[in-house]
């Protein structure tokens, strides 16, 4: 005779599914849409946390082991949040990861402590987690650590006039990829130095880094470059910027340099730009991909930042 199923468990671990989902929900929801600018307040870096938390701690009722790991890993991630404060984003970011390791562990476990044939399969996943465990350990890492982001635009500007553009102080916009806007990558705002010629600098701003620490003010995000490389001709060019300070994007990847490319394509140009770094996260098999995504958007975002400088200098030149 079949045993049905406790509609009140049943009920427990759907509301605990639910829960699981609504940290990485709300927070990328907010971000996105910056509703009532709640991404900027204490609300949403300390009571969106803590009300997760304390709904999973007195709603959540989970009748398994696996229930009980999901329950308490969220009501850590929620509670990290609060200690972290801007680095909540990167938890959501790392969520997907943190719940399946915790899932693949649970079940193995059980399966083990329960004996069995089961716990024979089960017995080989022990070597294959020990291992994955390792990687960041010793220098240790299965995929190579240096990649490169690359992405371009077009423009119906020639190729002298994106050469300007490229060689003064561009005017930064929004993000307009998803991902960048959801997560809370540094945005550039300003830039100072010009030229192309071998030696000249820039200086690039970027929206300040803020904590919840009890006086903290918010901390200033800065990158300066130096052109190493520069070929300008009349129809192309190439130039490349070294990184020689990184203020902005350290904690997350190492930034060598970003190089510029430019050609006739043709009534107009097509402007490329590729960003070489060394990740800094592992796993590999995780971060890499999800910071080779990043990169190749940043990629884009300056081509199309510095296209359509030099399209609105053209539009402007016709006008007169």
């Amino acid at each position: 005779m079949a045993v049905s199923e406790n509609p009140l468990a049943s009920g427990s671990r759907w509301l605990l599914a639910a829960l699981v989902l609504v940290l990485p929900v709300a927070v990328v929801a907010i971000r996105l849409t910056h509703w009532g600018a709640l991404d900027q307040t204490a609300l949403f870096y300390l009571g969106l946390p803590t009300g997760i938390a304390l709904l999973v701690v007195f709603t959540a009722r989970p009748r398994s082991a696996m229930g009980v790991s999901m329950a308490v890993l969220t009501v850590v991630l929620a509670m990290s949040a609060v200690i972290l404060g801007e680095g909540m984003v990167c938890l959501v970011i790392a969520a997907p990861l943190l719940y399946g390791v915790v899932a693949l562990v649970t079940a193995v476990a059980t399966a083990i402590a329960r004996g069995g044939p089961r716990s024979h399969q089960a017995l080989f996943a022990v070597p294959l987690l020990f291992v994955l465990t390792l990687e960041g350990v010793a220098g240790i890492s299965f995929l190579p650590r240096a990649d490169r982001g690359e992405g371009g635009a077009s423009t119906g500007a020639d190729p002298a006039e994106v050469a300007a553009a490229l060689a003064a102080p561009p005017a930064y916009g929004p993000f307009e990829a998803v991902f960048l806007r959801a997560v809370p990558f540094p945005e550039p705002v300003a830039a100072t130095g010009t030229g192309l010629e071998v030696g000249d600098t820039r200086r690039i701003e970027f929206t300040p880094r803020t904590t919840l620490q009890i006086g903290s003010e918010p901390t200033p995000r800065h990158m300066e470059l130096e052109v190493v490389e520069s070929e300008v001709r009349a129809d192309g060019g190439r130039v490349v910027f070294e990184v020689t300070e990184d203020a902005a994007f350290a904690k997350w990847m190492d930034m060598h340099r970003a190089t510029a490319t430019w050609t006739a394509e043709g009534d107009g140009t097509r402007m490329d730009w590729a960003i070489d770094y060394d990740r800094t996260y592992e796993p590999s098999w995780y971060f890499g991909p999800i910071q080779a995504y990043a990169t190749d958007l940043a990629a884009s975002y300056l081509a199309e930042t510095f296209t359509a400088g030099a399209g609105a200098a053209a539009s402007t030149a016709e006008d007169r």
